[in-house]
């Protein structure tokens, strides 16, 4: 529904804490899909299962998270704090991740390195869940409802495009940027430079982030569970089957992306500049490309886009299938290439889902419901992704160059099978899109 309020309008203001805490939020989850992941693997232990556990636990803490916080932002009514304290504390946590290593636990405890490799895995699994804590209080419940508060639908398309461009922009920053950095500097003073980032911004958002005027204390804690009730289902049908599609969607996603710049490094074998140059590329192209397309999904069919954005994406996760097995400087501009096809595709995805999501929020729900999405869009892609990603890493069994007799490493690479597993997953979203174009032109008559 649209509430005709001054509180709608999106204001320069509005634009920069959008921007800011936008971007950040995303340079954050970017760093920890990519770079915790390559962390573990190469300054604690070459273990795929390792990567893949915390990339499932992760994904349980962010929906637990978001399902009580985002109930809590309601009852209290105030997003500013829970985004401002939430980013502040969640860049402490960054900023001591990486000082776990086998060497500082082995000082610290005086135990062997096997043990403290051991101990090492333990930590930065746990470690990564209360990181998860923070970042899905402040990002995931309180910011994404502050967004919803202070947009309606005759725009929701150019806000979410600009949204939905940030994890380009900060995959392009972390798969490059950071790479580089992380050379010069090592992974424990990218982590500090990475946290200071975040708490500064969680400082500047005490000042200059409001909440909207319409926003109002309602509900109560009991309304963890309003987005399951059948009730609520019935009541936001549109709302429910773009979540479907986006977790469709965020499964084809997950098989590939936690292995992405350890497949890039091992199996690719390019270098940190030669996988920059060549991510850099791909998302530079796509940012634009989406930044120009999100104001036509203001005024087209958001869900007929969607056959197009499928398409799109799944074509150039096949040409990523593809792009190996070559000498390094064609594998490296067909990669680069099909990244761009890929990333186009994957952003457009999440601009038009997450669009026709806060289209079909309820005014009073932009709170309680950030759970329900969670579940769709993280718990069920991260635990079943990255699953079958590592099933078939494990199945093809490319063995790691130099492993050695490490007893704690699996001892194989990523495959590019996992980008064709990928496509596979993303193209069932053609099955549920007409259900969803039918599910919005009732709403509609209903409104």
């Amino acid at each position: 529904k649209k509430v005709n309020s001054m509180s709608k309008i999106f204001d320069k203001q509005k634009w920069r804490i959008l921007i800011l805490f936008g971007l950040i939020g995303q340079i954050a989850w970017s760093v920890e899909n990519m770079y915790f992941n390559l962390f573990v693997f190469e300054r604690i232990s070459p273990n795929l299962n390792a990567v893949t556990l915390m990339v499932q636990a992760s994904g349980i803490a962010a929906t637990v998270v978001t399902l009580v916080a985002g109930a809590i932002s309601d009852k209290i009514g105030n997003r500013r704090s829970m985004i401002s304290i939430g980013y502040l504390i969640w860049g402490i946590t960054v900023a001591i991740f990486g000082f776990i290593t086998p060497a500082n636990v082995s000082a610290a405890f005086g135990i062997d390195t096997e043990a403290a490799v051991r101990l090492c895995l333990i930590t930065v699994i746990v470690g990564d869940c209360v990181m998860t804590l923070f970042g899905s209080t402040a990002n995931d419940a309180a910011f994404n409802a502050w967004v919803t508060d202070n947009t309606d639908e005759s725009y929701r398309g150019k806000t979410e495009s600009v949204l939905s461009v940030m994890p380009l922009i900060s995959t392009l920053i972390v798969a490059g940027g950071f790479g580089i950095i992380v050379e010069l500097i090592d992974y424990d003073m990218m982590f500090l430079l990475l946290g200071s980032v975040i708490t500064l911004s969680g400082v500047i958002g005490l000042f200059i982030i409001k909440d909207s005027d319409t926003l109002e204390k309602s509900g109560t804690l009991k309304d963890i569970f309003y987005g399951i009730k059948p009730s609520s289902v019935r009541s936001n049908k549109p709302f429910y089957v773009a979540l479907l599609i986006l977790c469709i969607y965020s499964i084809g996603s997950q098989i590939y992306m936690p292995y992405l710049i350890i497949y890039m490094k091992t199996y690719l074998g390019f270098s940190t500049v030669e996988y920059s140059i060549a991510f850099g590329a791909a998302i530079l192209g796509a940012a634009a490309i989406n930044i120009f397309l999100g104001p036509i999904s203001d005024k087209r069919s958001k869900p007929a886009l969607m056959y197009i954005a499928t398409a799109v994406y799944a074509s150039g996760l096949l040409l990523m299938f593809v792009a190996n097995g070559m000498e390094k400087l064609p594998t490296l501009i067909i990669f680069a290439a099909a990244g761009f096809i890929m990333m186009t595709g994957f952003i457009f995805i999440t601009s038009l889902c997450g669009a026709v999501i806060r289209d079909h929020t309820p005014d009073d729900g932009a709170g309680k419901l950030q759970g329900v999405r969670m579940i769709f869009s993280v718990l069920i892609p991260m635990l079943t992704g990255p699953m079958i990603g590592n099933a078939i890493n494990a199945a093809a069994n490319i063995p790691l160059a130099d492993a050695g007799a490490d007893a704690m490493t699996t001892s194989y690479i990523p495959s590019p099978y996992i980008f064709l597993a990928g496509a596979l997953v993303v193209l069932l979203m053609l099955a549920l899109i007409p259900l969803l174009q039918y599910t919005c032109r009732i709403s509609k008559k209903e409104d």
